[in-house]
Parts: structure tokens; sequence; C-alpha cells
């Protein structure tokens, strides 16, 4: 499996996600009440240690719409790494907006930033594999592991379809910390999340109108091509099993907290 592959047709040009991606596919309305039933075990069996890692992506924005549809008493937080598409941050006041949630936001060391750029520069990522993942680590991975520190489980937008690297993704997980990691939306399609935005009017980053299906830091991240692979469009410069920036491979807290990436 190489991941989810897109066509487009001939009016892609004009269509917005919602035209190109939402459609009711057999088995939906059973893998929505399974995803809420996840949800609601997860609240039962960690109360006050369960939190959503959001990417702001649109399956995270999904589970954030079910966290508020079902009243579920689940924190959500998200990472600014500094170099996100301002289309991303938008959504954040929206969140708050829609749903009066707040999105508890972890930001990178500062101190730790400015020596990276100084040192390997601002678009270091493009020279090597190593650099790319010292910015990722430096950038997510340290922000990561405050945000979970003190947590017992987590939430994720992970699929199975994205990649051939979480094709044998669970729909939950121990990390290598022992927290439980609950990939909620684990067998859904890509047309299930669109059909599932279309539905309830979930706010969605207007880049995803762009062709861009995955997105994460600016650099990082360009719209895709007729027929491409869905991560396509994600550290395009590099091989394609490499391309997963750590946040969701198995790390010590010590590993998190000094920014090392496996």
């Amino acid at each position: 499996m190489s991941g989810e592959v897109f066509s487009l047709p001939g009016a892609a040009s004009s269509a917005s996600a919602i035209q190109l991606y939402a459609r009711e596919t057999a088995g939906f309305a059973e893998r929505l009440a399974k995803t809420v039933e996840l949800l609601q075990d997860a609240v039962r069996d960690h109360g006050d240690g369960l939190l959503q890692s959001s990417s702001l992506g649109a399956e995270d924005m999904v589970i954030t719409d079910l966290i508020a549809r079902h009243q579920l008493p689940i924190s959500i937080a998200t990472l600014d790494t500094g170099r996100l598409h301002a289309e991303t941050l938008a959504l954040l006041p929206q969140i708050e907006a829609r749903y009066g949630l707040r999105v508890a936001v972890y930001s990178p060391i500062h101190d730790a930033v400015v020596t990276f750029v100084r040192v390997r520069g601002a678009d270091a990522m493009y020279e090597s594999l190593a650099l790319r993942k010292e910015c990722c680590a430096i950038r997510k991975l340290e922000p990561l592991s405050r945000m979970l520190e003190g947590r017992t489980a987590w939430i994720t937008g992970l699929r199975r379809e994205q990649s051939s690297n979480r094709a044998v993704v669970p729909f939950s997980e121990l990390d290598q910390n022992g927290r439980t990691k609950i990939n909620a939306l684990a067998d859904w399609s890509w047309a299930d999340v669109w059909h599932y935005i279309a539905t309830f009017d979930v706010p969605f980053n207007a880049l995803h109108d762009q062709f861009m299906p995955s997105i994460g830091c600016a650099p990082c991240t360009r719209a895709i091509s007729v027929g491409e692979d869905f991560r396509s469009g994600r550290w395009w410069w590099e091989a394609e099993d490499a391309k997963e920036c750590g946040l969701h491979k198995s790390h010590s807290n010590e590993e998190l907290k000094t920014g090392a990436s496996a």
C-alpha cells in the first residue's frame, strides 16, 4: 500500500475540497459510531489524563467537532512550530468561536530555534534528511513532550489510508512511555472525513481547497498533482519511507525532551 491516490476531475481548478472528496461510502454510519464509542471509552478510562493532539488538519477538525458535539470533557492542544501557514493558525479563533473550546498552543523553545537557524540556516531542511529531522525535533518533538507531560492518553487523527507507513495503524496502542495513543479515525477513508465535514459544516484549513490534503510547516508542504499519493506534498524532496517528522514514532520521554529524532 503506497497511500491514497487522488484523481481530480477536469474542473478541479475551481472545485473545493468538499466537492472533490466528500461522499458517503458503505459502512460510514458504523465507522462514525465506533469512533464516538472510542472517544467515550477514552474519557471513561483516562478522565483528565486525556488530550487531543491536533494538527488542525481535516481529520483532527473532525475529532474536535465530535468532542464538542458529544460534549466530551477532552482537552485539545496543538503545536505552533513557528513555520505554519497563516491559514492553519486561522483555525484557532474559528474553533473558539464555533465551539467555545480553547486550544492550548505549545511552541518550541525560542533559543533553540534561534540557534538552529543561526548555525544551520532557515531552510536547512532542504539540505539533508538529518537536518530536516533536527528541525522537526526542535520545532515539534520537544514541544510535544511538554504537551503530553502528565497525560495518560492522547488522541490523534492518524488513518491507515494516509500512507504505507500508516497502513497498519491500530485504533489503540501504547507509545514507548506507556501512554495510550488513540487513533480514533484509523479505519476512515478520505471520503469519510470530507463527508463528515460537509454534513456537519466543520471548519477546515483553506489550504485543503488548494490541493493540500496533508499540511505541515509551510516550507515542507506543497500542493499535490493528479495521481499523487496523499502525502506526496510533504517533504517531497525525500524518499517515501522518510516522510515522517517523528511525532508518530516511538520515543522515550528523554528523547522527546532533548529533541532526539528516531
